[in-house]
């Protein structure tokens, strides 16, 4: 069977599900949509504005939904209203249903020809800033018509995202032992999920490039370091990112023997670079964060055995939509970029430059 007409089964098959259940439950979706936003935006005032509706179509629509389940669904908390545990249940399982619903509409429309295609992908900062607006170029200049939306993510809640259909594709990033790489390229789909892998990239030391009390925390020859020689740091503040970096940490510090002392949690690798630069703590970041953006008061030494893998994630059964394999061959595309040797650690004599650079300009400061 062509896989369009297979797409078109899926959906129709979908289809059919879906008018089963909203028969035998007499559930209306515009009434579960606005109890998504007012559990999503806290007030019925607030959910009004999102939705473009007048506040009290909103509360109608509430008092409808409540005497079509029977069930108490909101009650009020001094001058607004909170919704009842009963009420967060049904929002819960009302956003998956209708983000399955708006993905199902998207790819019928894709099939049906009424429009070239919606996309949305969800992504990690590091690869907004580097991956992904190459690949929206690409995608427009070959395109033009398909509309890509674009949201920040963490890997948690982009997978979240797609199997709530709020997204038709999801970037994240696993970290592994160097080696693994190739396997993970190879992983076989888990479940309903299933995953290519983009690229696999080196994760760096970060360090400041002027000395510490006048002595460079690493000889400016080094460019690599192995996780066991981390343990010469182990003295130093830390600097840790997101849940996924912050494990990552932890275990690498963990092979060096050491439990490392953590003084800043940020997500935000610029943030992170600039905290390394003032001299406040060292930090692992990988080369996507660098190439994104790089500190000039930075030090970078590569650390060998880990590397980060880039993800790309759908929900569902193949064949994916037209579209959606389009926006796929553009990040899979815009990978060289992103590899160039701008992401990778600079050379010693390179990082021996800046050190040198940026002692003279803190000399100077003081004078």
């Amino acid at each position: 069977m062509p896989s369009y007409l297979h797409g078109l089964a899926q959906i129709e098959k979908l289809g059919e599900s879906i008018s089963t259940v909203y028969s035998q439950t007499m559930l209306d979706v515009t009434r579960l949509r606005v109890l998504v936003a007012v559990a999503r935006h806290g007030s019925v005032t607030a959910a009004a504005h999102a939705l473009n509706y007048a506040q009290p179509s909103v509360s109608h629509h509430l008092a409808r939904l409540e005497a079509e389940t029977g069930t108490k669904l909101v009650q009020r908390a001094g001058r607004g209203i909170r919704l009842t545990d009963a009420g967060r249940l049904l929002a819960e399982r009302a956003a998956e249903v209708i983000g399955r619903l708006d993905a199902a509409e998207n790819e019928l429309a894709v099939y049906s020809g009424l429009r070239t295609g919606r996309l949305r992908l969800a992504a990690f900062p590091s690869a907004l800033g580097t991956l992904v607006p190459s690949a929206a170029a690409m995608l427009h200049d070959r395109h033009p018509t398909v509309d890509l939306r674009l949201t920040e993510a963490e890997p948690p809640e982009a997978v979240r995202m797609l199997r709530a259909g709020y997204v038709d594709v999801a970037l994240v990033f696993r970290h592994e032992p160097e080696g693994d790489s190739e396997n993970a390229a190879a992983a076989a789909d888990q479940g309903d999920i299933r995953e290519q892998v983009l690229l696999s990239e080196p994760v760096h030391l970060i360090m400041p490039a002027a000395p510490v009390r006048g002595e460079p925390l690493l000889p400016p020859a080094v460019t690599e370091v192995l996780p066991a020689d981390l343990a010469r740091l182990s003295a130093q503040r830390w600097i840790a990112g997101c849940d996924r970096c912050r494990e990552h940490l932890l275990r690498q510090c963990a092979a060096a023997g050491f439990t490392p002392k953590i003084a800043f949690t940020t997500d935000d690798f610029v943030a992170v670079q600039a905290l390394v630069a003032a001299g406040l703590g060292v930090a692992l970041l990988p080369g996507l964060a660098l190439r994104a953006a790089r500190h000039p008061g930075v030090r970078t030494v590569r650390l060998r055995g880990t590397r980060r893998s880039v993800v790309a994630i759908r929900y569902g059964e193949p064949p994916d939509p037209p579209a959606t394999v389009l926006l796929l061959e553009v990040l899979r595309a815009a990978v060289g970029p992103a590899l160039s040797p701008a992401a990778d650690a600079p050379t010693a004599s390179a990082a021996s430059a800046a050190s040198a650079g940026a002692t003279a300009s803190a000399a100077s400061a003081r004078a």
